[in-house]
């Protein structure tokens, strides 16, 4: 395998393993419950300890097909057919995209359900409009409940959605809520209907941390739980002291792999660059963009270093 191929492997390998751990934190319920409190009307104002409560199961993490007809499975049990969230068979859907997370959540009424889905991005993508993949996605959470919540034509059941993007590297910290709205044009007619199914929360966090005040309270916590420039003592201190969220031993080694990968991502982007300088130096190509004749980096393999840095920290 010649060398450009190795490490454009290894760096996905690298970039997968902290996808990986970056969410399983997310999805860890503690964190969850902070986003629930500063996104869901009926849990603001409430302590995260208490919505930890109504977070039903385990979320999933990454086994949901998105794809039409592929996000619910059906079983049979005592003779009952059983409509739920397609977990199973992850080497036939392999390939597929996927939720990153979902789950139901338990309302403070002990009775109705929302459904949530949690989205991180390491920043908001060249290749398409990020608020139009938002769109697909909680729309395919309103479809997809077709069988597994409601039936036939009972749709004063389908359960309200909420589709919570968390963008990483945006220039300020921000956060949106996109829903529908009724906008009478001739008349003022009330048309029957729950105009809070569908809901879409774009959150932005800056590239720099910001301090611990009410209106960036989750900006801090999400921002120091993904940050790749803070330490793991630096990280477990924010989100364990200012957020009192318990450490446990899981979670410990999530944020210690974070860390250890980000490291280790940087460490092979800055060897990539030396390596890159030293084939153009063999090659006869001008010191300025290789190795000098000292053989010491020149500005260009510098820059190539950093370049190399900032194309590989990313994930998701």
């Amino acid at each position: 395998m010649n060398t450009e191929l190795k490490n454009a492997v290894k760096a996905t390998d690298k970039d997968a393993q902290y996808d990986t751990s970056a969410k399983r934190l997310l999805g860890q319920k503690s964190i969850l419950a902070h986003i629930l409190v500063k996104t869901v009307d009926e849990f603001k104002g409430m302590n995260p300890k208490d919505v930890v409560n109504c977070i039903e199961g385990t979320p999933h993490i990454s086994t949901v097909p998105v794809e039409p007809g592929l996000t619910n499975a059906a079983s049979e049990k005592n003779g009952e057919r059983l409509v739920g969230f397609n977990t199973e068979n992850e080497e036939i859907n392999e390939g597929l995209v996927r939720f990153d997370i979902v789950f139901y959540v338990r309302m403070k009424d002990g009775l109705s359900q929302i459904i949530i889905n949690v989205e991180a991005q390491k920043d908001e993508p060249t290749g398409y409009e990020i608020l139009n993949r938002a769109i697909f996605y909680v729309s395919r959470l309103i479809s997809s409940q077709k069988e597994r919540d409601f039936e036939n034509s009972s749709y004063d059941d389908i359960k309200r959605v909420y589709s919570i993007w968390v963008c990483m590297n945006m220039d300020e910290s921000s956060m949106s809520h996109v829903h529908l709205t009724k906008e009478d044009l001739i008349g003022s007619y009330e048309w029957k209907g729950n105009l809070d199914l569908l809901n879409i929360i774009m959150l932005g966090l800056a590239k720099n941390l910001p301090e611990h005040d009410e209106t960036y309270e989750l900006h801090r916590l999400l921002g120091a739980l993904l940050s790749k420039e803070l330490t793991i003592d630096e990280k477990l201190n924010i989100i364990g002291n200012e957020y009192d969220i318990p450490i446990e031993e899981n979670f410990r080694k999530d944020v210690s792999v974070m860390c250890n990968l980000s490291q280790g991502i940087k460490e092979q982007a800055y060897a990539e660059g030396t390596e890159n300088g030293i084939d153009q130096h063999r090659q006869g190509e001008h010191p300025q963009y290789g190795i000098d004749r000292a053989g010491h980096p020149g500005q260009g393999t510098a820059r190539y270093h950093q370049n190399q840095v900032d194309d590989q920290e990313g994930f998701i």
